[in-house]
Formats: C-alpha cells, structure tokens, sequence
C-alpha cells in the first residue's frame, strides 16, 4: 500500500514559509542540492530541472503523486506553471480555484481524507503532501512519514507546517542526514 509522506522544509520555529509565501530564506548549499537531485529528483520542480540540467524525463524514485492545497499552488501558477511538477500527477484542494487544463494537475474540492485513503489504495509510488499548513493538519492523521528538512534559520512568521487542533500523534526518528549549511533531514515513521 503506498504511503502519504510530508515532505517539507521548515523554519526552526516551525514556519514552511513567510506571511507573504516565500521560501527563498532557507540557506541552501551546494551538497544539499545534489543530494535532493539525487535522492528525490521527483521534488524538483519541472521548470527548475530545466535550469539545473536536469533530464526532463529523469524517473520518479520514492514518489509519484502529490498533493497540494491552494497556497502551494498558486505561486506556480502565477509564474504560468500550470503544472508545477509535470512529472507527478497533482491534486489541488481548493474550493475557489477553476479546473485547470492539464491533465496532470486535478482541482478537487471535495474532503482531501477521503481522496488520499482512496489514492493509497491504487498501484504506484508514494504519495507526497507538498506543503500548506492547513491541509497538512487536515490530513496528518493519514501521514505515514515526515521527512523533515530543518534548516537553522528563525523565520518570526507565516505558514506554519502544520495547522489545526491540539492533537499529540507519535512519529519515531528512522533517519538523519545534516548538510554543510547546517540544514538536517530527518525521517520520521508514524509509530
């Protein structure tokens, strides 16, 4: 069965972004890069691979379906990326947005509980929560792993990484990586 991983950076104070959105605060180096082109090539964005030199078609290693809410999306989409990550098939929870012409990219406004446990059950690799606070505290009692980057910078506001009601869940350290910039990764199992 495949799994819904929260894949994320965050803030030493638990922000995933800034009040307005950015993310271009998070000190980035040149093994970290390299280390995510290699690990989780399906995580770049598709107009990004193109800037690296990344292959287009570079496979799908751990991940090939993502969701998404609204706020993760329309930065994308304010750039004329419709399909932010063209190679990963992509829900946006949104009750405002218009469906888009892509047949990657799925608007859905329906119960997002609902659509992962039905996704979980199909064929296919694993499901990546890409971000927004809200969806992320919607849907974190069908998280099955976090893999949290954690970079050393305080951001003082903005989108936390997860949002909702006081709820303890259990998740247990199965891995640990740091980079040259400070910056961890940790993997956490749901226990």
């Amino acid at each position: 069965m495949r799994r819904l991983v929260y894949y994320v950076a965050v803030s030493l104070d638990g922000y995933i972004a800034g009040p307005q959105g950015e993310f271009d605060f998070y000190p980035m180096c040149e093994d970290m890069m390299a280390w995510i082109n290699e690990r989780y090539p399906e995580t770049v964005p598709t107009p990004t691979r193109e800037s690296i030199g990344m292959p287009l078609d570079t496979p799908n290693k751990t991940l090939d379906t993502l969701v998404m809410g609204r706020g993760t999306y329309e930065p994308g989409l304010a750039a004329g990326a419709t399909s932010p990550y063209n190679h990963l098939k992509q829900y946006v929870f949104s009750s405002t947005l218009a469906p888009v012409d892509n047949p990657q990219v799925t608007v859905v406004d329906t119960d997002p509980v609902e659509l992962v446990r039905r996704l979980k059950k199909e064929e296919g690799l694993d499901i990546w929560l890409c971000g927004g606070g809200n969806l992320a505290g919607q849907l974190i009692d069908e998280v099955d792993q976090l893999i949290i980057k954690s970079y050393p910078v305080i951001a003082g506001d903005g989108v936390r990484a997860l949002a909702g009601n006081f709820k303890p869940t259990q998740f247990t350290v199965a891995q640990r990586q740091e980079f040259s910039n400070g910056a961890q990764v940790t993997w956490f199992d749901r226990a």
